[in-house]
């Protein structure tokens, strides 16, 4: 299990992630901080240079959830985790990446007056000795302070237990942390807990359009980046009706028919994925009744949407699009397409 304290930087996260080390037997602190640290020694300087904040890294957040992985296989019980996150796709990513490998995690927020915030800040003192380093910390804090406030105004404030730390000793809001595990009050993030893959995987996606010919995007809270309705074909399972069955457990509808294969996509391996087959059928049109009765899982999905192709191209990530697209072509031209590593063949 991980407790996760979220919350502003000069929050009191990491003085509160201490105590509460104290007050959960068997539990172990990991700050991913020093993950942070050790990439400044492990890449090189021009690529640490193209981001603004470590977060940014996909290698800082694949190492975060190995690290925590690790830990808890070797130590066991509790892993105590002070981080900020405000970016609700590294939330999604970090916490999906977790519940793949089976690790449960309680999020906390600890939240506080801006104005209480924003006068620890001034008085934090981060390097003695070194005014200008110290000084950096809390012109990143305050930068940081009104990302913060939207965060937890949008899906900070209804995805974690939030704890006000107002007129609170550090120890006093570790026991109230604590008391909020031991109650269930912090309770379990109820995330969908998708298996790592281990080798190649064959899965489907169904696109579904609207009366404009929009075709249906979904948003899973389990990693970043929007997606098609569709998922992971189980052993023994007809592709096109894996189609059908996620189409029916994510979104709520049941098609009526088989849907017509688009394109049949080999997608090579890319360390840590092992890639594999990935194929789109057509759905066909959703009737505006249908599209108005579409129900989203909240442990699986937060939102969905009728796009455009140029809308697409904003919110999907290079490798879907370009299948996407290719999809599209197959539907206007009548005929599947066999693509590799995205480019037609045969």
């Amino acid at each position: 299990m991980i407790v996760w304290l979220n919350g502003a930087f000069s929050g009191g996260k990491t003085s509160t992630a201490k105590l509460l080390t104290e007050l959960l037997p068997g539990s172990t602190l990991y700050d991913p901080e020093v993950t942070g640290g050790a990439l400044r020694h492990l890449l090189p300087p021009r690529r640490l240079g193209e981001v603004g904040d470590y977060q940014d890294l996909p290698i800082w957040r694949r190492m975060v959830v190995d690290t925590a992985a690790a830990l808890l296989a070797e130590l066991g019980g509790a892993l105590v985790v002070p981080m900020t996150l405000l970016r609700q796709e590294y939330r999604d990513e970090i916490f999906g990446a977790l519940a793949s490998r089976r690790i449960p995690v309680r999020h906390v927020v600890l939240t506080v007056d801006e104005t209480i915030l924003r006068e620890r800040i001034e008085n934090r003192v981060e390097f003695p000795g070194d005014a200008e380093r110290s000084e950096s910390v809390r012109r990143w804090s305050r930068d940081h302070v009104v990302p913060y406030r939207r965060a937890l105004a949008s899906w900070l404030g209804g995805d974690a237990l939030a704890v006000d730390t107002a007129g609170l000793t550090p120890r006093q809001v570790a026991e109230r942390v604590a008391e909020a595990v031991r109650d269930g009050s912090a309770a379990f993030c109820p995330i969908v807990q998708t298996p790592e893959p281990r080798a190649e995987t064959l899965a489907a996606g169904v696109l579904l359009f609207d009366e404009y010919d929009r075709v249906l995007l979904v948003d899973p809270t389990y990693k970043a980046g929007w997606e098609f309705p569709g998922g992971v074909v189980e052993p023994g399972e007809a592709p096109a009706r894996a189609g059908m069955r996620e189409v029916a457990e994510e979104i709520g509808i049941e098609l009526s028919s088989v849907p017509r294969l688009l394109v049949v996509d080999w997608e090579p391996p890319k360390p840590p994925g092992y890639g594999g087959l990935r194929l789109l059928f057509d759905g066909g049109r959703l009737a505006e009744a249908d599209a108005r009765r579409l129900l989203l899982p909240g442990a699986e999905l937060r939102g969905w949407r009728f796009v455009t192709e140029e809308e697409a191209a904003g919110m999907l990530p290079p490798v879907r699009l370009n299948r996407l697209r290719w999809a599209l072509r197959a539907r206007e031209q009548g005929r599947a397409l066999n693509l590799e590593a995205g480019v037609p063949v045969g």
